[in-house]
């Protein structure tokens, strides 16, 4: 089904070449100072803190929060704002504000390169730190999500068959991320977080006219299509059929979600101490203005008030890219598509980035002899080497997943990467919380917490298990990860209670000796 003019057509062709060539202008740039490693995963340039900041905001804005989030909510209406646009922002930005300086100020203390090796480090445990290198493999479905996510609205733009755009996608991005790593990152992240401000505003201002009879008449419109679209618990979705899936749930995972390589590390970048409030304040201000644009999906459901066009039903990944051709003129819908891009290149770039690392340094070097490294491989350090050979296979894989999810998903591909993500931040979270906040803490409390995590999350989604008193159960991933982190918690802070106890009475026991 073609949706877009043949003017829109051209005039986007002409774009996204402009778009692509001033990307690769910045890998290139980045390549050049991309020497080891270490650069490609941390960077080897002094960059400002609000570059930083503003690639922080793109890095955690995806595909999911200005494509696929807004579709839920075209769906299910006002539950689904609460839910993906209060409730999960409000925990997300204050847990940001929690950890990041603790984080930081470990991780640049022993030069980590990704979550796996500042837990590596952090615990002293090769083990835990291959454990958790083998859980970030679960983050190959966000990568997923924002392909898809991509497909649909370049598909739509240029009126292409989808399994071409997504080709292209994927060779494109994981192509010229072989070589810039952070230090093209950070200016690409800048140049897309900037277009994406731009389009906020104008998604979140489309729906102006909407509220010409004040916002009772907006509601009104919406009663008139669906009055669960206006109900704050919506029985129809499972999603958000009661306040633990609206209120607890969103909250509980926003609080954990900052656990996550692509945003935590994202503070390693910052040179000085001095720089983190003010990379803090550009981010969050940025972050915000990014979760309200699910508010866009109401406009979407008044314009497709039965989810069809052309007498076809519009599947839920793709009500944002057809709201964006139909709504606006050529200039305006470019616009706009350009924004929803970047944010879906911008966080790609970051998971590529922090998972390649991740694999390179935290699985293939601990389980390699350590000369598997030391020789230089066509020039370049071998470990480098490697790591572009990571990253051609995830795009192999990601082309694989991606189809399935374009040709079979369930319901939308959100729901597919939702169950891996989660389930990697739930077993972060115990782990960043103790190593932050806490001195002395036994490894046994960390790696019970982990595994306990992932354990309670796949149980409770696969078995679909119920949450008591609660309108829930696990076919939400975000209710198999919100029990999966209280679990942990409870497991992790219990240990770390235990031995905390079991040292203070060792230590009463042999003072009267001492004091002897």
């Amino acid at each position: 089904m073609d949706l877009a003019s043949s003017t829109m057509v051209t005039a986007g062709w002409v774009l996204i070449l402009c778009y692509a060539a001033i990307i690769l202008y910045f890998v290139v740039r980045g390549a050049g100072q991309t020497k080891e490693m270490d650069d490609y995963a941390l960077g080897s340039v002094m960059f400002s803190p609000t570059a930083v900041g503003l690639s922080l905001a793109a890095s955690i804005t995806s595909a999911a929060t200005f494509i696929i989030n807004p579709g839920f909510v075209a769906l299910y209406g006002f539950s689904g704002v609460i839910a993906l646009g209060l409730a999960l922002p409000l925990a997300t930005l204050g847990s940001l504000i929690l950890f990041t300086k603790g984080f930081r100020n470990y991780g640049t203390t022993v030069k980590a390169l990704s979550m796996a090796d500042w837990i590596r480090k952090k615990y002293k445990s090769r083990r835990f730190g291959i454990f958790f290198g083998f859980l970030s493999l679960l983050l190959i479905t966000f990568i997923v999500l924002i392909c898809v996510g991509l497909t649909k609205v370049l598909s739509s733009t240029l009126n292409l068959p989808e399994l071409y755009v997504l080709t292209a996608i994927v060779v494109f991005i994981f192509g010229y991320m072989m070589f810039g790593g952070a230090n093209s990152m950070v200016y690409t992240n800048t140049i897309q977080a900037i277009l994406m401000v731009i389009v906020a505003f104008v998604l979140l201002g489309s729906g102006y006219e909407h509220f010409s009879n004040g916002v009772t008449g907006f509601l009104d419109t919406l009663n008139a299509i669906d009055p669960k679209l206006t109900q704050i618990t919506n029985e129809s979705s499972f999603l958000f059929r009661g306040y633990f899936e609206i209120f607890i749930a969103p909250f509980i995972v926003g609080i954990a979600i900052v656990c996550q390589p692509h945003i935590l590390t994202k503070s390693l970048l910052l040179k000085r101490e001095e720089d983190v409030n003010r990379y803090l304040l550009v981010g969050i201000s940025a972050q915000f203005l990014f979760f309200l644009v699910v508010i866009a999906g109401l406009y979407a459901r008044i314009s497709f008030s039965d989810l069809t066009i052309n007498g076809e039903p519009l599947a839920m990944d793709g009500i944002v890219s057809a709201y964006v051709v139909k709504e606006f003129t050529v200039a305006v819908a470019l616009l706009i598509v350009m924004g929803l891009i970047s944010a879906g290149i911008s966080t790609l770039e970051s998971l590529i980035q922090s998972l390649s690392t991740s694999i390179t340094n935290d699985i293939i070097q601990p389980l390699t002899n350590d000369s598997f490294f030391e020789n230089d491989l066509l020039g370049l350090p071998a470990k480098l080497v490697y790591n572009r050979l990571v990253i051609v296979l995830m795009g192999a894989v990601t082309i694989f997943l991606s189809w399935q999810q374009l040709v079979n998903p369930k319901l939308s591909v959100g729901i597919f990467a939702q169950n891996g993500v989660y389930a990697y931040f739930s077993a972060a979270f115990v782990p960043i919380l103790l190593g932050t906040f806490f001195k002395e803490v036994p490894k046994l409390a960390p790696i019970a917490a982990s595994v306990t995590a992932v354990i309670v999350h796949f149980t409770v989604y696969y078995a679909q298990l119920g949450v008591p008193f609660f309108k829930a159960d696990g076919e939400n991933p975000g209710v198999a990860a919100s029990l999966a982190i209280i679990s942990a918690v409870i497991v992790g802070f219990s240990i770390y209670a235990a031995k905390s106890k079991s040292i203070q009475l060792r230590s009463a026991k042999t003072e009267p000796t001492a004091l002897k």
